[in-house]
């Protein structure tokens, strides 16, 4: 018998992840409407944008502009990624409480891209974490591709340890495991949440998977299972890694609140509302996105029509 947790909590990274490779760039207020759609519906934390440099990411130049405009807003927790300390005076300015900073698990690709180990990187964020502590900004640090890269396939756990252990040493202790790659499968996810929590009980964990390969719910079950309860994923399926081969497809929403609806996994999330949104997300790329329950519909649909 699975032993799955009583409830689990969903950040809600479509209007970021999903948003940040399309071609059509939606309005402020398109955005707006959207967030508001999410806490409506009872997200208690976001992932509304970005602050990387508007030319490398057009579709999240207006983050600055969405904080401004939708405020402070009691009980949920609006995140934003950053990529160094430009990040964090931008998130000063527009009144974001909340940033992530990111680095590969890829030694190949960190060192290509940066000439540094990946746990080089993270010890080169000590002045965002310092700049985020005195203007009184939380802040988190993301590992991406921990499971497996394209470059090198399995990663090592020791160099996933180093990581993890380069974020502590900066004064980080809420950290995601992002598999950007979808290379990730349930034994193994298993195998380094399990890890990871027993060696690490002061780390506050988030878990990113991608269902590039058809794993992400396997794989968020074998989080579940070895104790994880706190889980990003994307309204209809949107988004993807646009610096990773093939990797379209961040776990749909609705479909990780559907199973834990029918599992009797309470998430506080209104599948409803979130399927009305995927929905509306869909007429506004003009394009279809990967949602099993926006095909299918609910099972308990199903069961009311007979």
């Amino acid at each position: 018998m699975m032993n799955l947790p009583s409830s689990i909590t969903l950040c809600e990274v479509g209007l970021r992840d999903g948003l940040q490779n399309e071609k059509t760039i939606l309005t402020t207020e398109q955005k707006l409407e959207l967030l508001r759609g999410l806490i409506d519906a009872g997200f208690t934390v976001i992932e509304i944008g970005s602050f990387m440099h508007p030319k490398a990411v057009p579709q999240m130049a207006d983050t600055d502009e969405l904080y401004k405009q939708i405020g402070s807003v009691p009980g949920v927790e609006l995140r934003a990624l950053i990529p160094n300390i430009k990040g964090v005076q931008r998130a000063v300015s527009c009144g974001c409480k909340k940033v992530k900073l990111n680095v590969s698990a890829s030694r190949q690709h960190n060192l290509k891209n940066l000439n540094m180990l990946p746990q080089e990187s993270v010890a080169g964020f000590a002045p965002c974490v310092q700049a985020a502590q005195e203007n009184g900004i939380e802040i988190s640090g993301s590992i991406s591709m921990p499971f497996a890269s394209p470059w090198e396939g399995r990663i090592p756990l020791e160099d996933v340890d180093a990581i993890i252990q380069a974020y502590l040493e900066v004064g980080i202790t809420e950290i995601s495991l992002s598999d950007t790659s979808g290379m990730a499968v349930p034994n193994q996810v298993y195998r380094i949440c399990s890890s990871v929590r027993e060696k690490y009980p002061q780390v506050n964990w988030w878990l990113h998977f991608h269902n590039t390969r058809g794993l992400a719910m396997a794989n968020i079950l074998a989080a579940m299972e070895s104790g994880m309860t706190q889980f990003d994923s994307s309204f209809g399926g949107l988004g993807g890694c646009p610096f990773v081969p093939g990797a379209a497809g961040n776990i749909s929403t609705e479909d990780v609140i559907h199973m834990c609806d029918e599992s009797g996994i309470s998430t506080g999330v209104d599948i409803v509302k979130v399927m009305e949104l995927s929905r509306t997300i869909q007429q506004l790329l003009n394009h279809d996105t990967d949602s099993y329950i926006l095909r299918a519909g609910r099972s308990s649909d199903l069961l009311a029509s007979h």
